[in-house]
Formats: C-alpha cells, structure tokens, sequence
C-alpha cells in the first residue's frame, strides 16, 4: 500500500488496527479485572494455566517444555520465565528438569493450578463472548 497513491485505504487500514487494539485492550482490562478479583489469576496465568490443561487433555500427558509453552503465551522469554516462578511459588505450575534432555525445563499444572483453572474458564469464556461478541 502506498499511502501517496491512496491514503483513504491507509487511514482505513490504520483505524481497522486501532479497533484491534481496543478490542484486545478491553478484553484484556476485563479479564484481568475479573479474574485477579476472584481468582487471583490475570490474562497470562490463565493463558498458560489453559495451555498446560489443554497440552494434557491432547497428548494424555501431564506437563510441557518451556521452550514450547513460551512460544503460545505470547510473552518474551524473561517475561515467561517470571511468569512460571510466580506461578510455582503460588502453586499452580511446578517446573523440573525434562528426562529426555536434562538441559530442558519441564512444566507441570498441579492440582491447585488445574482447580483454578477450572474454575475460572466459564468466567473468562463469559468475558469473552461479552467483549467479543458483534
């Protein structure tokens, strides 16, 4: 696109991104809201707390790498690894070495984490369909 030849189609372009923007920030407000009220969780926890239980209702395994959890949270790796420890010392996740290659971290919900969880999807499903719907 070149804006000198058509600058309506790019201010269409970029107020098509801004309403992106606002969508993702007003779901993300209410989500964090609501689920750090109630459950003591914002968007991130949910989101690897929804990964890992998702990966063990795929796979009928229990756990994960870091290296391929970080990747679908859509956080930096500093970001992620700060992310896992809060989420340990709270009790949610419990990280150990990988037994297939011993320089891998392995991710795993425990049963706190898997409760909360549970718990908190209808409320963040809910949030959703109400900051989503047309």
């Amino acid at each position: 696109m070149d804006p000198d030849r058509d600058p309506a189609a790019e201010t269409a372009l970029a107020e098509k991104w801004r309403a992106v923007l606002a969508s993702h920030a007003a779901t993300s407000c209410a989500i964090d809201r609501e689920l750090g009220e109630t459950f003591g969780i914002g968007v991130s926890e949910f989101e690897l707390l929804e990964r890992l239980w998702e990966f063990e209702q795929e796979e009928h395994l229990s756990g994960s790498r870091a290296q391929v959890l970080s990747g679908s949270v859509h956080l930096s790796q500093s970001a992620f690894s700060r992310l896992v420890a809060r989420m340990e010392k709270s009790g949610l996740v419990q990280r150990s070495m990988c037994e297939d290659d011993r320089r891998g971290i392995f991710i795993t919900l425990t049963d706190e984490g898997r409760e909360r969880y549970r718990r908190a999807r209808p409320v963040h499903r809910r949030i959703l369909a109400e900051t989503l719907s047309d």
